[in-house]
């Protein structure tokens, strides 16, 4: 009987521990249209909002490029329900960035923040990122 226990909590646990390993938000895969709302610390005038596009699904779930020319890595991410959570740190020769995201998705659209804190020989800057997505469209296939 120990044993059968034993057995049933490890099958428990080994569920538990594959369900949040592989949770997915409610993301609709494809183009998105992505505004931005910057706000920069410091600074009296407002910056109109910006818009891009990208692609994004459930393997690319995080909506931020590496900029040019800096060696970035993801520290974490991690997927709670249909919010998406990460941390991000690039390096170049000027100094080093550090982004902390949080997204909500609610399958074609979504709501987030970016927290990035821009650290140089200069000083330092702070800029907050509101942003709402939205899916667009297919992406395209690229050709091999």
């Amino acid at each position: 009987m120990k044993g059968k226990m034993g057995l049933i909590l490890l099958i428990v646990l080994t569920g538990v521990w594959c369900t949040s390993a592989y949770a997915m938000p409610n993301i609709t895969d494809g183009k998105w249209e992505i505004t931005s709302k910057v706000v920069m610390e410091g600074l009296p005038m407002s910056v109109p909002p910006v818009k891009t596009t990208m692609c994004l699904s459930n393997k690319e779930t995080v909506p931020q490029k590496a900029p040019k020319n800096q060696d970035c890595k993801m520290i974490s991410n991690k997927v709670v329900g249909d919010t998406v959570t990460w941390v991000m740190q690039c390096r170049d020769k000027k100094g080093t960035t550090d982004s902390e995201g949080k997204i909500t998705y609610k399958g074609s659209s979504f709501d987030g923040k970016v927290v990035v804190n821009m650290r140089s020989k200069e000083g330092s800057q702070k800029i907050t990122q509101n942003m709402h997505g939205k899916r667009i469209g297919n992406c395209q296939e690229s050709a091999h």
